[in-house]
């Protein structure tokens, strides 16, 4: 191994660190009880009520954690627009993680009747709307950029087929989740003010398309393995 390769494997590894301190550090921030420790058997039902928009929400930010992991598996060499992107993907997590878990409590909210999550309550249209273009947009933007990171994967020099057929698989699995998202946050967007009965889960309701994920993915791979 070249001293260049040894220092790339060195800034390569700095970076991981980096970014996986970074998603541990998001997650803390959904620990249903806060800074504060529950003072009464009351409080503490509270917050257990919250377990499970926390639990959505942990998962959807460990599951785009888990798409950086598998990005470093076929790009190990440091790369400039590799590292720009890790840094976006941390930024994103950052910013909404937050919003996300306000969108898994009001869901949660409305689907119980008040029971889960209870002080998260969407009282108008306006409320849901903002909720949905929230998670759109943090649905999005981080799924576009791992197809980002894939995309660049793909275009490293010296791949093996298979390693190279991965990266755009991945890339295209992750591509539907932003038209998805995207297409939420444009129904929702073009549903009017006075919008209300079922209309309202209408941009929720777009979500369902991911199960198109693996059909989608498994023609590509076929496509192009041939």
């Amino acid at each position: 191994m070249s001293v260049t390769e040894q220092r790339e494997g060195i800034e390569a590894g700095r970076l991981d660190m980096f970014v996986d301190g970074a998603f541990a550090f998001t997650l803390t921030l959904l620990a249903i009880g806060g800074e504060t420790i529950p003072d009464s058997g009351s409080r503490l039902v509270a917050l257990l009520r919250g377990i499970p928009a926390a639990a959505c929400c942990f998962a959807q930010i460990a599951m785009m954690w888990h798409g950086h992991v598998r990005w470093r598996r076929l790009c190990p060499r440091s790369t400039t627009p590799g590292l720009l992107f890790s840094l976006v993907l941390v930024f994103l997590a950052l910013v909404f993680v937050y919003p996300l878990h306000m969108v898994y409590a009001s869901a949660f909210c409305g689907f119980s009747g008040g029971l889960l999550s209870p002080e998260f309550t969407m009282k108008s249209w306006l409320d849901i709307k903002a909720v949905y273009v929230c998670f759109g947009l943090a649905f999005a933007c981080m799924s576009g950029t791992l197809v980002l990171l894939f995309r660049h994967a793909a275009r490293q020099p010296g791949l093996a087929g298979a390693t190279r057929l991965q990266a755009r698989v991945e890339a295209v699995g992750w591509s539907l989740p932003v038209a998805i998202g995207l297409v939420s946050v444009v129904l929702t967007l073009l549903l009017p003010d006075t919008t209300g009965g079922l209309l309202t889960a209408l941009p929720g309701m777009v979500y369902m398309l991911m199960f198109l994920t693996g059909p989608v993915v498994s023609g590509f791979r076929r496509r192009y393995a041939s």
